[in-house]
């Protein structure tokens, strides 16, 4: 049964190519959804697909991509939340 999650991520996180590290990632586990840099230096993931499929990104984003240094990824369960893609949103 599909879900959505809202997944914050803090540390060095921008300007190390988490977004599109994230994009290929989603993309591999059949995730829908979107990314985003925040003004505060976070990333802000807004994911659609089966609980464990959601879980396995989570995972990832503790550790990201080979230059990001996570300090904390927290999450929560959203009401589900169609998407066609996953896209970055860029500002």
């Amino acid at each position: 049964m599909q879900q959505s999650i809202s997944i914050i991520v803090t540390g060095k996180v921008q300007g190390v190519f988490y977004r599109q590290s994230t994009k290929e990632t989603a993309l591999r586990l059949n995730i829908t959804g979107e990314v985003k840099n925040m003004s505060d230096g976070s990333v802000h993931i807004l994911a659609t697909g089966e609980k464990e499929q959601l879980e396995k990104l989570i995972n990832w984003c503790r550790q990201g991509p080979p230059k990001a240094m996570v300090a904390d990824v927290q999450f929560k369960n959203l009401p589900l939340q169609k998407f066609t893609h996953f896209n970055i949103v860029r500002f």
